[in-house]
């Protein structure tokens, strides 16, 4: 078997405009709440268990996924995952990588 392109990250929307304080649980993506209602979840994922793992949090948290999307830097507008830029809509914070992450109250 011969391996496909790796994506750099992934660009995860749901239903729904999350607060703010829920960015911190969901570590180095930038959300982004978007125009049509939903919030988007972009940024570097280091491998599949990571996303699986984000996966868990979004189905623990009862939101809607709607997609999940593989994405390169070269997709964003903007010049890399650690800027904080929405693609789309109005940017919530700019994603720290380096904090615990705590689940949401």
């Amino acid at each position: 078997m011969t391996r496909s392109h790796v994506p750099h990250g992934y660009r995860l929307r749901v239903d729904g405009h999350l607060p703010d304080h829920w960015s911190a649980w969901f570590g180095c993506l930038t959300l982004a709440r978007e125009n049509d209602g939903t919030t988007s979840l972009s940024g570097p994922v280091t491998d599949q268990a990571a996303l699986h793992g984000l996966l868990t949090k979004i189905r623990d948290l009862g939101i809607l996924l709607i997609s999940v999307e593989p994405i390169d830097a070269t997709d964003q507008i903007g010049s890399d995952f650690s800027d904080g830029i929405a693609w789309e809509g109005e940017t919530i914070n700019q994603p720290r990588c380096d904090r615990d992450h705590e689940a949401p109250p």
